[in-house]
């Protein structure tokens, strides 16, 4: 029987696509709330240029908050994940929610989903 392999391969985390000196891509009313807690945030809107890197680190961010949180958060950190999610298929991709929802369903009839909880440890 084939066993899981013992070394997964490396994937880019959130600090990969940051820019040297910091910044982080933040909700749109992030710079707001953050001057009503009396505090003046240094922002700049980030280029074409840059914006699908800053995009796919968020995701990463993401990500990472979703599997470090408590229960009682992982659906709120879901939602900011999803956000993330699509605001890159439009800004990147330029499809819409409607469209990725409808892609993600065609793939889910043609290949399944993951509730059938299935582990494949390879082939014989």
């Amino acid at each position: 029987m084939a066993r899981p392999p013992e070394h997964q391969e490396q994937h880019p985390t959130a600090s990969t696509f940051t820019r040297e000196g910091g910044g982080k891509l933040v909700r749109d009313k992030i710079p707001a709330i953050i001057r009503e807690a009396g505090e003046d945030p240094v922002t700049y809107t980030a280029g074409p240029a840059e914006y699908p890197d800053l995009l796919m680190a968020k995701l990463y961010e993401e990500l990472h908050e979703l599997a470090c949180a408590d229960a009682s958060g992982r659906a709120e950190e879901a939602a900011d994940l999803a956000e993330a999610l699509y605001a890159y298929a439009l800004d990147v991709l330029g499809i819409d929610q409607r469209t990725l929802d409808e892609l993600r369903e065609a793939k889910r009839r043609a290949r399944g989903g993951f509730s059938a909880r299935i582990v494949w440890l390879g082939n014989r």
